[in-house]
């Protein structure tokens, strides 16, 4: 390889910044004070996240029966809530510990934020079980440690294992956005002028001198986490999609569910990330850093990934004709024109219509064509999860039970309030650490690597 075709393989980053400048880029927004607009922004967020917080005042007041839930119809909104929150941490552990993998250098302006929303929308999710379960404050006796009441949970639940994979997915990836921040941390702490930021900038860098046998222990241990977060991605939505594919509901039990389940999360994952993204390349002044390239690489994966759901729409409905069970026959085809068509069709526009878009390139590099894009996808991801539950709990065996689901008031302020606790996090999160790694972007501009003249 000659040098300058080298060069042009690093050149990920567009211009030529050097380091001072990168730093000054990067540090510029914990820096400065909040302003009008942050406020403004934090507001927002701050006031749907009250939502949030009083509706569950309101569940653990009353109990659950202010949800809309129902018999048959025992998982609603808060299910739906948490398959979805979780699908959206999915996109976070690709872009950091995959694409790491795979040394896809387009991904460093993007995967410290998509580890941050990870960890924030795996939050948010954990919400959801807690306050299902009725009473949150006994939620401990979901992990098995010895008690004084000798109660020891049910390790052939699926619910059960839920706990597990969430709780083992938020570790590791808590661990490797951590990780991943230590030299940045180092770089901080260098340039602070307040004593308190020194401190803490000090304590959290964990003695880092930029040594080379530093560099050497940090990449060692970022690619052995990045090693044990690949699995995560498959095994976390795989077990979520176990919640519904071991029971006997029609509509539930198949074994499309698990591919299904981690195409989706994926799917809804980039949606989010991109859609949050294009805000901050824009208020930061980072689009040299997250670059139209970047975001094309994005909706491309997102297109994949979109067929792919829609393929698994239609196996759904061959898979029901040919087990020749008549209720699992009736189950999809009660999606489709039953009560709740309504939701169906909106689901199905969302995920497998919509993204065919990014099928021209103008479209994918048109930023407020992909944003529109990933909104419905986002939309179409949390109906696919209402459609899958409601649907085949309200109308299941018993034509004596069917029942129609309607969400209450309550519900509809758990919703709202979910993404105000997400986006509160993440207005946090930009001005409290970097957004985009320092280190890794040094390392893809041009003139951070040795280049060789090619021999002849």
């Amino acid at each position: 390889m000659s040098s300058a075709d080298y060069t042009q393989e690093l050149s990920v980053i567009e211009g030529k910044p050097g380091f001072r400048e990168l730093d000054d880029l990067f540090t510029k927004p914990l820096d400065e004070k909040p302003n009008k607009k942050f406020y403004i922004a934090l507001s927002i967020s701050g006031s749907l996240m009250s939502l949030l917080l009083f509706g569950f005042a309101l569940t653990i007041y009353y109990g659950i029966g202010v949800w809309g839930n129902n018999n048959p119809v025992g998982w609603a909104f808060d299910i739906v809530n948490f398959v979805f929150w979780v699908g959206i941490g999915h996109a976070g552990t690709l872009i950091s510990a995959i694409l790491f993998l795979f040394r896809q250098k387009w991904r460093t302006g993007i995967a410290r934020f998509a580890e941050g929303m990870t960890i924030f929308a795996v939050m948010t999710a954990g919400l959801f079980p807690l306050l299902h379960v009725g009473r949150p404050w006994l939620a401990g006796y979901l992990f098995p440690y010895p008690n004084q009441h000798s109660m020891w949970v049910n390790f052939t639940s699926p619910l059960l294992w839920d706990v597990f994979a969430v709780s083992t997915y938020f570790t590791v990836s808590l661990i490797f956005w951590y990780v991943g921040l230590i030299p940045d941390f180092a770089t901080l702490r260098e340039r602070t002028t307040s004593k308190i930021k020194h401190v803490i900038y000090s304590v959290f860098s964990l003695g880092w001198r930029f040594s080379n046998r530093h560099w050497q222990h940090y990449e060692m241990v970022y690619l052995i986490l990045a090693g044990f977060a690949t699995p995560l991605v498959l095994s976390v939505h795989t077990i979520v999609s176990f919640d519904f594919a071991v029971s006997i509901i029609p509509g539930w039990h198949t074994t499309i569910f698990p591919p299904y389940f981690v195409a989706g999360a994926v799917f809804s994952g980039f949606a989010m990330v991109q859609n949050v993204l294009i805000f901050v390349r824009k208020i930061f002044n980072y689009e040299h850093i997250i670059t139209l390239d970047t975001l094309d690489k994005m909706n491309k994966i997102m297109m994949v990934t979109g067929s792919m759901v829609g393929y698994a729409y239609a196996m759904e409905f061959f898979i029901a004709w040919y087990s020749g069970v008549q209720a699992e026959s009736f189950a999809f085809l009660n999606r489709a024109l039953g009560p709740y068509a309504w939701a169906y069709w909106i689901m199905v526009a969302c995920n497998v219509i919509t993204p065919q878009l990014f099928w021209f390139k103008k479209v994918r590099r048109s930023i407020p064509i992909m944003f529109v894009v990933a909104v419905f996808v986002n939309v179409g991801m949390w109906f696919e999860r209402f459609v899958i539950i409601v649907t085949s709990l309200s109308r299941d065996y018993l034509p004596s039970s069917w029942a129609y689901y309607t969400p209450t008031l309550v519900d509809g302020m758990i919703l709202l309030g979910s993404f105000g606790f997400f986006f509160t996090w993440i207005l946090l999160f930009t001005k409290g650490l970097p957004v985009v790694s320092i280190a890794e972007v040094k390392a893809v501009v041009d003139g951070a690597q040795p280049s060789h003249k090619a021999h002849k």
